[in-house]
Order: C-alpha cells, then structure tokens, then sequence
C-alpha cells in the first residue's frame, strides 16, 4: 500500500459539515485556551517524574526532589522553577531549604490519569 493510498483511508471522501454540531462547538474551543503549556510542561519526562512525585507527599525540598528522580539539584531547581512560573507547583522557605508542593489538584489528578492509562497501555 503507497503512503497515499493510506491517507485516502483515514479522511472524509466528502465534505460534509453537521452544522449544528459545529454552531454548538465552536464558541466552546476558545475554552482550550491556555491548556498547550500544561501539556507542554507535562510531556517531558524529568517534569511528569517531578509531577508525580510532588502528586505523591505533601511537599519535597529541592534536594529530595533531585535524589527521589536520580538528577542533579540545579537540574531539580531549573525544572521546579519552569513547573511554579507555570503556576502547576508552588514553594516556600524555611531558613535555607526550600520545599515544593503542587499548586492545583487538578494537576494532581491529571497526572495520575496519566500514570494509569500508561500503566494500562503496558499490560
């Protein structure tokens, strides 16, 4: 089968628009606005781990947070610092240690739907 021969199979053969459909949906797509950095942040796999591991405790300093992923502190911190300028986790001080939580549970729970569908897709 030829590249385009393959490409014919998973279009339309016609243009056809139910547009009620469309006249219902397309007010509602502005909704998505916004949503491309949250999966930005989320499809790289140093940032999902630290996700995840943030998703599974209360809080984690910086240090723990580089040990628990296996990566070097100022490579916990960049990323840390790119997931609270996303507004996805928040910090606080105490004296010189500097702990990381997650900011919103629907981060939370985002992730953890994530772990589960890959967890399925292995079995």
């Amino acid at each position: 089968m030829s590249i385009g021969e393959h490409t014919q199979k998973d279009i339309c053969e016609i243009e056809c628009v139910e547009a009620e459909k469309v006249k219902d949906l397309r007010p509602r797509i502005e909704e998505a606005n916004g949503v491309a950095p949250l999966f930005k942040a989320l499809a790289d796999d140093t940032r999902s781990k630290i996700i995840y591991a943030l998703s599974l405790t209360e809080e984690l300093c910086v240090c723990d947070v580089a040990a628990v992923i296996g990566i070097s502190v100022a490579t916990a911190s960049h990323h840390l610092r790119l997931l609270r300028n996303l507004g996805l986790a928040k910090y606080r001080k105490v004296g010189k240690m500097v702990y990381y939580s997650l900011d919103d549970d629907h981060v939370r729970m985002l992730i953890h739907a994530g772990v589960e569908h890959a967890n399925e897709s292995k079995s």
